[in-house]
């Protein structure tokens, strides 16, 4: 398995549990399909051993914001 890529460009990735997917869709009341997407082949994403349809949560360093989290479903590349 590869480890998560570890650079300072790249913003930090990780996977939700189930648990925490769940919330996060009653959260803010969406469905799956509504999220952005990212493709299962991204290398940013390949040490979570990520499948389709799992939620990425993505931490990102904001000049004005401090920190700036955003969600992405995995999809396939077809």
């Amino acid at each position: 398995m590869k480890k998560p890529i570890k650079h300072v460009l790249v913003p930090e990735h990780k996977k939700l549990s189930e648990k925490e997917k769940k919330a996060l869709l009653e959260k803010f009341n969406i469905t799956i399909k509504e999220l952005p997407q990212i493709l299962k082949t991204d290398p940013a994403i390949q040490g979570l051993n990520a499948k389709e349809g799992d939620i990425i949560m993505i931490k990102r360093n904001s000049p004005t914001a401090g920190e700036s989290i955003y969600y992405r479903v995995v999809v396939s590349s077809e």
